[in-house]
């Protein structure tokens, strides 16, 4: 069993069944998924890549998810130095840094950003690693 913190895209594509979870791995993640996969189906819908309709079935299907979110001071304060120590203007990715170098065993992410945000905080798998068990 692994804990692995996954960013927006990749809980999206868990919601469409474009990955299918091994039994016995957790999900971990900022409390920020919540607004950030509200915004990445809002996008989809705007783009008229998917159905209004469509988009918010998927909202709903996030809402049933079995992830643990996190937003505690331990992690916004970890979030706070990993964004000023890589330089970023913006401390909302570092939120998905620090969530896995505090609770999971690998982030999940195909974000360029990320992967090279991670480097020295936390390993970083591929969206295969969730289907192994």
């Amino acid at each position: 069993m692994a804990r692995f913190a996954i960013d927006a895209p990749t809980c999206v594509a868990l919601l469409r069944r474009d990955i299918v979870l091994s039994s016995g791995h957790q999900l971990v993640a900022p409390a920020a998924l919540r607004s950030d996969v509200l915004a990445l189906l809002f996008d989809e819908v705007r783009e008229t890549n998917l159905t209004e309709a469509e988009g918010r079935r998927e909202l709903d299907l996030f809402a049933e998810m079995k992830i643990r979110l996190l937003g505690d001071r331990v992690s916004r304060a970890t979030a706070w130095k990993i964004a000023h120590d890589l330089g970023w203007a913006d401390p909302r990715p570092a939120e998905y840094l620090a969530v896995a170098h505090l609770q999971a065993d690998f982030l999940v992410t195909d974000d360029a950003r990320l992967r090279d945000g991670a480097r020295g905080i936390t390993p970083v798998a591929g969206r295969d690693a969730l289907t192994r068990r």
